[in-house]
């Protein structure tokens, strides 16, 4: 259990504020991450990321021969677009950027925007999806990416360092997540800053097989073996798993997730060593301690990337950062690099001219957003148990540093002279930035969606223009979420609503009613996800464990569709 911090909602900024002083000889700060200090001629970019609470990963793994960024999102949570495209900017040194991550919802939103983005500015971006957990999917594309990240990062890393092209480093690696197999196992949950009780608890003499590393809890609960059974368990899954046409040569992790002891680890590591060996294989430049952590997690995982030639020149080659040295490179004459004032290059745009409406409206969506903070204060801990059942648990936190972020964005937007479209807008800018994750993202892009609907010209507004930019909403989490009902999402609650509003308001329904009827059928079908098996998002892997407990987007959408029923859809017809 953490112990140490301010406030658990900034533990994660404070501790990067610490990190940032103490190896301010090797890397700056950026807004959204970190990037390292130049040693020598240009080069490729590798920029890696992902939530903060993994440590060394991610930001410990920048420096000479390794990343040359990291964009660092809140505990567990995605980075935004916006930190993404900073901390890559910041990166770039005319060599095009590769980012990589890996393979969750949040961060393959989040970095792709930002990717495109970055391509629209002329700067060549590749992205290199890490998919290592066997225990996730038996479909590679689809499996989480755990602790190898650290053989992808540590490759690209390397081939960038080499004086590999663009083309070179993205290449070396998809070979090396192609090559790369891990499995873990938990001895026990891991807690937020700030909580009373872990995320999960594993049985009293058992283990978890198959964990992730944002403290979802295993697959299955086994019967503790021993530490020979343990190694037999973990090297025999692994080399079923092996690529095709597989050599003898592999690179090794084993890894601790936050508590297990190194002294556990070499214990361990003599059995493994013995089994992979009897095995025909080969082990270069092994490496044993705590990589890719998950905060307080008891558990470990074993990698094994399998080597060709160039793989194995990259893998042991130099590297220097901060919590990883392989030969200390030199660090002498270093000078910083990447473009002033490239830390989140947000215009300072103008709000466009508005009607007289649509001032009054401002008023009323600042009061709404208003509402829906107070209903995620009250309810952040019921959203993060919910969440916590087969996830990450971040769902009330998420949410809550979401909506304060928008309030706050809104009030100044409305406070300035902004209509309701520029207001909301802003506001959904604020949510995605600040809030990060599979959320931070749909929320942010449906309620610019629904402000864009609105529009800030007209003389008045009908139900029926309430009832487009509540389309609008939905269109825009479904285009970027891509799930339809069935699939335990925020959307199984988000549809139902948008459907009866619609159809109430078309019947001649007034407005406040038919937004009533809308959230209490909402809140009905957000309660009947309970018995649905999620089809996408971290809940995926843990899709058995979740049967018996209600989505948790589900569940914050119904609750806020309901905390609105009385005071904005009256209000929008005053």
């Amino acid at each position: 259990m953490t112990k140490i911090f301010n406030s658990p909602a900034d533990f994660s900024d404070d501790q990067f504020e610490g990190f940032l002083d103490i190896y301010s000889d090797r890397l700056r700060g950026v807004a959204g991450g970190a990037v390292a200090l130049r040693t020598g001629e240009p080069q490729v970019a590798v920029v890696i990321g992902g939530g903060s609470g993994h440590y060394p990963a991610f930001a410990g793994l920048v420096g000479t021969g390794f990343a040359t960024g990291a964009v660092v999102g809140n505990i567990f949570t995605s980075p935004s677009a916006a930190q993404v495209y900073s901390v890559a900017k910041a990166a770039n040194q005319g060599k095009g950027v590769v980012l990589s991550f890996g393979n969750y919802a949040g961060d393959n939103m989040n970095f792709g925007i930002a990717a495109e983005r970055l391509r629209k500015e002329g700067i060549d971006t590749r992205i290199v999806v890490v998919t290592d957990d066997i225990a996730s999917s038996d479909d590679e594309e689809k499996r989480r990416g755990i602790a190898g990240d650290f053989t992808v990062f540590k490759v690209m890393g390397a081939a960038a360092a080499a004086g590999l092209d663009l083309d070179g480093v993205e290449r070396a690696g998809r070979a090396a997540n192609a090559a790369t197999r891990t499995l873990g196992v938990a001895f026990s949950g891991c807690t937020m800053p700030g909580a009373d009780k872990p995320l999960f608890e594993v049985p009293e003499g058992h283990l978890g097989l198959g964990l992730g590393i944002h403290g979802e809890p295993g697959i299955s609960d086994e019967v503790m073996p021993t530490a020979s059974e343990l190694a037999e368990l973990l090297v025999d899954k692994l080399l079923r798993s092996a690529p095709a046409n597989a050599g003898n040569k592999v690179g090794v992790i084993l890894n601790g997730l936050g508590t297990t002891k190194y002294e556990e680890l070499f214990l361990l590591w003599g059995p493994v060593s013995r089994r992979l060996r009897s095995a025909g294989l080969e082990l270069v430049d092994v490496e044993v301690g705590e990589l890719v952590t998950s905060l307080d997690m008891g558990g470990t995982s074993l990698t094994l990337m399998w080597l060709d030639e160039e793989l194995e020149t990259f893998w042991k080659a130099d590297a220097y950062t901060p919590a990883y040295r392989k030969q200390a490179a030199p660090v002498a004459a270093l000078e910083a690099f990447g473009q002033d004032g490239a830390e989140t290059e947000q215009a300072a745009a103008e709000a466009p001219e508005f009607s007289g409406a649509s001032a009054q409206l401002a008023r009323t969506v600042v009061a709404g957003l208003g509402t829906m903070a107070a209903t995620l204060h009250e309810h952040e801990l019921l959203l993060g148990e919910i969440d916590a059942v087969a996830g990450d648990g971040d769902h009330g936190r998420g949410m809550v540093k979401g909506i304060d972020a928008a309030l706050q964005a809104a009030t100044a937007a409305a406070d300035g002279g902004a209509g309701a479209a520029w207001v909301l807008q802003r506001a959904g800018q604020a949510w995605a930035e600040r809030a990060g994750g599979t959320s931070g993202v749909l929320w942010g892009a449906a309620l610019e969606a629904a402000g864009t609907s609105l529009g800030d010209e007209s003389a008045s507004y009908s139900p029926e223009d309430y009832v487009a930019a509540a389309h609008a909403f939905a269109d825009a989490i479904i285009e970027l979420g891509r799930a339809t009902i069935g699939d335990k999402t925020l959307v199984d609650a988000l549809l139902p609503f948008t459907e009866a509003l619609s159809d109430a308001v078309s019947g001649g329904t007034g407005f406040a009613d038919a937004w009533r009827g809308a959230a209490a059928f909402a809140t009905r079908e957000a309660a009947a996800t309970a018995a649905l098996s999620p089809k996408l998002g971290r809940a995926r892997p843990l899709a058995a464990k979740s049967v018996g407990t209600p989505d948790a987007g589900a569940t914050s959408m119904a609750l806020l569709v309901t905390a609105l029923a009385e005071q904005p859809a009256a209000a929008l017809l005053a």
